[in-house]
């Protein structure tokens, strides 16, 4: 028996727990503090975790129920501390605690994250053990994890067992296996599925549509995709943005922005407002040609629109200006978004600091780190080391142990460059200070 299995069923740390009858939770009962649930959410450490657990079980005053064994079922689940998640759930049967279908579903994606499909599968199964009813939600949740791990034999004999298990498959599970089929380029199988879902009278949705525009569009195939799209308005379902977008993006594949444009502009005519996504896929083909001067005003058409462009749009932008080493035009882009009341994200700061590190502008890269560090966000670690390096290779050296100590504060380890140049720097460009670097390492 494991060490966490013998400390978790100690019979002397933990209570008995039997099922009670459930009553209908008062509004002052749902808002009631949990003091072990409030507590976990400061930790990060599964083992601290684990160990506050039992502090509590310890005290004797405190009983733990479903709350706190999901609490930290979910946190030792993010960890992939599995092992831990195992025995609580065995505690779980044993001490007979009524457990809700949301645990299951989120673990099932937990697994799947883990690629662990197995052990999704083995807990889809157990759950009617745990005195939980499987919904459709839990069904689609399984399918989808064992198509996410390209183990598509398992869904599809679990998709056609639906009626043995006592589910009736919605529009969400053909979808599902519609994916599943499009992603492994079956097009004939999964227009099976789709014609099996008129005889099943389910209705197909956007998405149903959507899967298999995208199947055509992403291959280039607009004409076949347009077929699609014009299938679905003939059976009276109305396409969304992304059904445009789908199209959109295939056109500007094939250099034919203009046609794009005007699909978008003609999308309101038929009821379709467009999205940022269709403003997207048009600032992207700009950007990526080049044609800066036009993106820009297509920022100022959504504004004329009363549609607020988004941290995305302003990326594209950055990221392209950036690539075409045009870092001083990105840094104005930045400002601008400041300005307009936009808050620049994570990736706004490295594209930027990244690009002035790649053009030798090290000072002007350290002032958009520090503005990065004081919005919460903190660059990669080879951002870190090429500032130090250039820095202090460029005679800064106080800057470049500033950036140092961030780094440390940050628990970066700074790699070999980073020494080697600190130690050149230090030796007065002495090369013997090599010896000295292969000591610190």
């Amino acid at each position: 028996m494991s060490i966490v299995r013998k400390m978790f069923f100690n019979p002397t740390l933990i209570r008995h727990y039997h099922k009670q009858t459930s009553h209908k939770p008062t509004k002052a009962l749902l808002r009631k503090r949990i003091p072990f649930v409030t507590d976990l959410k400061d930790i990060r450490n599964p083992e601290e975790a684990l160990a506050l657990f039992h502090d509590y079980c310890e005290t004797g005053t405190f009983k733990h129920d479903y709350p706190s064994y999901s609490s930290l079922i979910y946190k030792l689940a993010r960890r992939r501390n599995y092992e831990a998640v195992e025995t609580l759930l065995q505690q779980l049967q044993h001490y007979n605690v009524k457990c809700k279908e949301a645990l299951f579903i989120g673990l099932i994606q937990h697994y799947g994250k883990s690629r662990l499909p197995d052990k999704a599968i083995d807990l889809f199964r157990r759950m009617p053990s745990f005195d939980c009813y499987r919904s459709l939600q839990s069904l689609n949740t399984i399918l989808n994890t064992l198509l996410d791990n390209e183990r598509f034999t398992d869904a599809d004999e679990m998709f056609k067992s639906c009626s043995k298990m006592g589910f009736r498959p919605n529009a969400v599970t053909y979808n599902i296996m519609i994916k599943g089929w499009l992603t492994k380029g079956e097009w004939d199988e999964a227009r099976k599925v789709f014609d099996e879902m008129h005889e099943k009278e389910i209705e197909p949705t956007v998405v149903t549509y959507n899967c298999q525009i995208g199947f055509w569009t992403k291959r280039g195939k607009f004409t076949e995709g347009k077929n699609i799209f014009n299938e679905m308005i003939q059976k009276g379902k109305k396409p969304n943005a992304i059904s445009y977008s789908l199209l959109m993006e295939c056109l500007c594949s094939q250099e034919n922005f203009k046609e794009a444009k005007k699909m978008m502009f003609d999308m309101e005519y038929q009821g379709c407002k467009p999205r940022h996504v269709n403003y997207g896929i048009l600032m992207n083909d700009l950007a990526k040609r080049g044609n800066f001067d036009e993106a820009k005003t297509l920022l100022l058409e959504m504004k004329k629109r009363r549609i607020k462009p988004d941290v995305v749009m302003y990326n594209i932008l950055v990221n392209y200006l950036c690539k075409e080493t045009k870092v001083g035009e990105a840094y104005k882009i930045l400002v601008e978004m400041q300005v307009d009341g936009f808050e620049p994200n994570a990736v706004t700061y490295r594209m930027i600091v990244d690009g002035f590190c790649k053009n030798g502008e090290f000072d002007e890269g350290l002032k958009v780190l520090n503005a990065m560090m004081v919005s919460g966000h903190c660059a990669r670690l080879e951002t870190f080391c090429c500032l130090v390096v250039g820095l202090v290779e460029g005679g800064n050296l106080e800057d470049g142990l500033f950036v140092l100590e961030e780094m440390v504060k940050r628990r970066m380890c700074p790699d070999l460059g980073c020494w080697e140049a600190l130690v050149a720097s230090i030796c007065g460009g002495d090369t013997s200070g090599d010896l000295l670097v292969a000591e610190l390492v």
